[in-house]
């Protein structure tokens, strides 16, 4: 086969003329060959030389990835983008709309590189701004995929900017944004993400919380507002400052046109932002009278897709000023043809602007007077999401290190309180550097062969396939032992079958630390012969510790009474002594069917002379996907019913519960963490360093009760 490629090359004397070549293709599996065509000889050397140039520049900046990368997500994708005067607002800084618009697409990117088909962007959490980008700068976008469920995923956006002249950097905002992989023929059933370095644990772990925390948004926002004491303050504001709401109103209508939407003919996502924040400034600025910033973007969700011939109507107002920040509504609707009378709900987004003078301050803001009717209820639900927004940012995003250890309980930040407990004890369990500290076997009972680990079972794989008891040569067994050093004392010879048989029996616990961010942290973890199901039901509910653990147990008051004798006069007064008996734990509130509030006594610890006492919210969470453990997380919270007593000293714990795996049929792997506080810091050391066995007792006390208790009939049912 011979290919004919014409090539036109410019000649000095601005002629033009025509040079064929011939190409010819080798069909093997080597592919092109090298040819090289007949060149004049001063176009022979500029092509060399150029040529040379590039592949050694190629060259070197493969190598200089593939030394410097190392692992990299699968599912990563990274844009920068320099910004230019056409990106840059009246200040000279990057539009947030343009931002939003190259989010998005780096996001969908993303999402598509894993799901290997067309997605949508289904909703944007909470965005909050921390860095204005000027032009000139480059800003940089990195997206992966954090967790992947059946047709939704879960993806991760970080945006920063560059400074090329100074070498500056900065956090500009962090993002989290679910999209849906859409296929016409077949139904989509995603991949899951293999997490690989400890960051993508942590993600992977904590996505199913933020997802359940999505899928119940809209309901706590209208429980909240339903159920919150909003204040009224109109009147005692100044009128003179007031600017009437309608004042404020912005109305816009935008034609869908091919270059807005994707390769399907639906709209991106991030191109319907950045219309929805261009109006939104435009009714913030009709109340400043200034050129304001955008800070934060709350929550939402796209309800529905709008494609190319859409006119999407943009409405916008102020619903609220509070003293220096300002929250206004948008919200977009769709139709088909000018004659249409029914209009598509699109989307509804709340953003907070802010007014900077020259040293990046905020100002002052004027009051806003709302309209009758709906007006006040967009301006007293606005109060309330303020309430919220601050609740969810302090809560949910700011570091485990930053929340103190009780935070106050109310129905506005139940939601927020019950991730942030389920969130951090995930994340404590996704961290890499866990040291194993000790590891303690115990000789398990010989009548009950089948209490094996799956480490321990492996060992003693059986010899003969038809006995019911579980045979390992002498051989096989010391080579086992050799290999992971166990002491040959931790095996237990329940019987000596024959010259080259024995059964043994093995069961471990074992202990890790963990220092880290100020805190020192432990865990321990054994593996037990009961169903997982079964497992987080004992253990969800701490009405039932006392059963296993001393530090729950009922405390036992001293009293006297004096009681008057029926026998003669001067038989005097019989004192007696009683003990009254006290539960240690008591269900103070059951909050709905997988958070609960208990009011926790325990006697004193480490030296004190006073007991303690608890007030702990309980979450519970069953996995999400297969191979995801069961999780019982518990911290401590305020209760105005429950406030610190002299009698009591009043404890407090940050992050602390179990995980629970399923390993086969009736075999569970019980870990157990706890972050120490500083009460409780000398207890945690001394039984760290071994000079006390008490970790090691309460947890054997909490097998016994898990082997003593799988069977109970009750708790079966609750899953039924």
């Amino acid at each position: 086969m011979v290919w004919r490629v014409v090539i036109t090359l410019g000649l000095e004397s601005g002629g033009r003329w025509p040079y064929v070549l011939s190409l010819p293709q080798t069909l093997s599996s080597q592919g092109w060959t090298s040819w090289s065509p007949p060149v004049p000889q001063g176009l022979a050397s500029v092509f060399s030389s150029r040529t040379s140039r590039k592949s050694a520049s190629r060259a070197e900046g493969d190598g200089a990835m593939t030394d410097g990368e190392g692992y990299r997500n699968p599912t990563e994708v990274q844009m920068s983008q320099l910004v230019l005067p056409c990106h840059t607002n009246q200040r000279g800084e990057l539009g947030v709309g343009q931002l939003l618009k190259w989010i998005d697409t780096t996001a969908c990117l993303s999402a598509e590189r894993h799901a290997g088909c067309p997605c949508v962007t289904a909703s944007m959490d909470d965005i909050y701004f921390e860095h204005t980008i000027s032009v000139g700068q480059v800003v940089n976008i990195k997206a992966k995929v954090n967790r992947a469920f059946n047709s939704s995923m879960e993806v991760g956006i970080q945006v920063s900017s560059e400074d090329l002249c100074s070498e500056k950097q900065w956090n500009v905002c962090k993002a989290l944004a679910t999209f849906v992989a859409h296929r016409e023929i077949t139904k989509v059933k995603l991949k899951q993400i293999t997490p690989r370095t400890e960051e993508e644990k942590m993600e992977h772990s904590v996505a199913a919380e933020r997802r359940r925390m999505r899928l119940v948004y809209a309901d706590t926002i209208k429980d909240l507002l339903a159920n919150c004491a909003i204040q009224d303050d109109l009147e005692s504001r100044d009128c003179s400052r007031m600017v009437p709401a309608e004042k404020t109103r912005v109305e816009s209508v935008e034609l869908v046109l091919p270059p807005h939407a994707n390769h399907q003919g639906n709209t991106f996502g991030g191109q319907i932002m950045a219309w929805m924040e261009n109006v939104a400034t435009i009714a913030a600025s009709r109340l400043c009278r200034a050129h304001p910033t955008l800070k934060a973007i709350e929550m939402f969700h796209f309800r529905g897709p709008s494609q190319v011939g859409d006119r999407l109507v943009l409405k916008a107002i102020v619903n609220n000023a509070f003293k220096h920040s300002m929250e206004v509504g948008v919200c977009v609707e769709a139709y088909r043809q000018e004659a249409e009378t029914h209009r598509r709900h699109i989307n509804s987004a709340f953003m907070t602007f802010v007014v900077l003078d020259e040293d990046d301050q905020p100002q002052l803001l004027p009051w806003i007077r709302p309209q009758p009717g709906d007006g006040e209820r967009r301006y007293r639900e606005a109060s309330a999401r303020k309430k919220i927004r601050l609740d969810r940012k302090y809560i949910v995003s700011c570091k485990q290190t930053e929340v103190p250890l009780s935070v106050p309980w109310d129905p506005s930040n139940q939601v927020y309180l019950s991730y942030n407990n389920v969130s951090s004890l995930k994340m404590l369990v996704a961290k890499d550097n866990w040291v194993l500290s000790s590891e303690i076997s115990q000789v398990a009972d010989p009548t009950h062969p089948t209490f094996l680990s799956p480490l321990s079972q492996r060992w003693l794989m059986a010899s003969n396939k038809n006995s019911p008891t579980p045979l390992m040569s002498k051989k096989d067994l010391f080579k086992e032992l050799g290999e992971i050093k166990k002491p040959l004392q931790s095996v237990e010879l329940v019987q000596q079958v024959d010259e080259d048989d024995a059964i043994y029996h093995i069961t471990t616990v074992r202990l890790y630390t963990l220092e880290d961010d100020k805190f020192l942290s432990f865990h321990m973890e054994m593996v037990v012969h009961v169903d997982a199901t079964q497992a987080f039901l004992l253990l969800s509910d701490l009405r039932r510790r006392p059963e296993w653990d001393k530090h729950y147990r009922l405390l036992c008051k001293k009293g006297h009474v004096a009681l008057k004798s029926s026998g003669p006069a001067d038989s005097g007064l019989l004192v007696v002594t009683f003990q009254k008996a006290e539960r240690s734990v008591e269900l103070v509130q059951q909050v709905d069917e997988d958070d609960a509030i208990y009011h926790v006594t325990s006697p004193a610890l480490g030296g004190h002379t006073k007991p303690q006492d608890f007030v702990i919210l309980a979450s519970r969470r069953k996995p999400c996907d297969n191979g995801d453990p069961y999780v019982i997380a518990l911290r401590s919270v305020t209760l105005p019913t429950h406030r610190e007593t002299p009698e009591y000293r009043r404890g407090e714990t940050l992050c602390s519960g179990f995980c629970l795996w399923r390993e086969g049929d009736q075999l569970t792997k019980v870990s157990y963490y706890n972050q120490a506080t500083p009460g409780v810091l000398n207890y945690v050391t001394t039984n760290v360093a071994g000079l006390s066995s008490e970790f090691y007792t309460a947890f054997k006390a909490c097998e016994q009760f898990l082997l003593d208790n799988r069977n109970d009939l009750a708790l079966s049912l609750q899953t039924l």
